[in-house]
């Protein structure tokens, strides 16, 4: 049967999952799945699915991530003629790019647009200035509940990009959030793993059925960050929400910054931006300090 009772962290549900979409040959290229958004057989069939949703009728502009099980929704958002946004690879330049197919392209070409490959060949990024409203976002997972807890493959990439498209004004809380996985991917979730800045999403879609979890938990409206944190990944974070200080010491020993802003308007809104921001396995605390006597 499917992997149900399953283990007690997030790390023992993806491994169960992973073994088992590989021991009954669910698993698809690229395989091994281990540590992967796993590819799984049918997922273009699960992704035909989402022409029944409505709002993937109603949507304009859809986010998609670049992982090999979402292809097919990436190719239906081009054939549909809606902007296709997918996330910069790691965060590395802005956050969105957005693949531009050639004009008159074939679908031959708007198939190698879908691919990991198009998203590198044929994409532009877009500065995170740029009036982007997104109406709908497609997440990988590698385990879901029908109450609409997902886990990922433990990167945080995801819930990152959620938080900072919240940040940058390109989604809000009503965004529904899709997401495509295999039906073995489909597994309790104890609600004590899921954290605050988890996303959660609001349609499952497998290759048999459509599940509309009703999910009420608050999306996360913070900002998380990734597990190997180091002052480069504090700065590069100041950097793309716009909050860099004049100055910035960091205290390695006790993992403490002190950012030094001309006025204290500037540093109340580089607080609320970077509150909850999570650097690595840390969850950025942030506070006024009182002046230093050593300005």
């Amino acid at each position: 049967g499917e992997p149900k009772s399953l283990g007690v962290s997030k790390q023992d549900i993806r491994e169960q999952i992973w073994d088992y979409m590989e021991s009954q040959n669910l698993a698809d290229f690229p395989r091994p799945v281990h540590h992967r958004i796993p590819n799984f057989k049918g997922s273009y069939l699960a992704c035909q699915n989402i022409k029944d949703l409505d709002v993937f009728a109603r949507t304009q502009e859809v986010k998609v991530d670049p992982d090999k099980p979402l292809e097919g929704v990436r190719l239906l958002a081009l054939q549909s003629k809606k902007t296709l946004l997918v996330p910069t690879p790691r965060l590395r330049t802005g956050l969105f790019n957005k693949i531009t197919p050639p004009p008159g392209a074939t679908k031959d070409i708007l198939r190698k647009c879908a691919t990991s490959q198009g998203v590198r060949n044929y994409s532009v990024p877009i500065g995170l200035d740029s009036r982007v409203l997104v109406d709908l976002v497609v997440v990988g997972s590698v385990a879901v509940s029908e109450k609409g807890w997902r886990i990922g493959k433990g990167e945080g990439y995801a819930d990152l990009e959620y938080a900072m498209m919240v940040s940058m004004g390109a989604i809000s809380k009503e965004t529904p959030v899709v997401t495509i996985v295999h039906d073995c991917q489909v597994v309790d979730i104890p609600e004590e793993l899921v954290e605050e800045h988890d996303i959660t999403v609001d349609y499952i879609l497998t290759p048999t059925r459509v599940i509309a979890t009703g999910c009420k938990r608050p999306k996360p409206m913070g900002i998380t960050w990734f597990k190997d944190a180091r002052v480069s990944d504090l700065k590069r974070a100041l950097r793309e929400l716009g909050s860099m200080p004049l100055r910035l010491t960091w205290q390695g020993p006790q993992r403490r910054a002190f950012l030094h802003y001309p006025d204290s308007a500037t540093a109340q809104q580089a607080i609320s931006c970077l509150q909850g921001l999570r650097l690595g396995t840390d969850t950025l605390r942030v506070a006024l300090a009182r002046q230093q006597r050593d300005k």
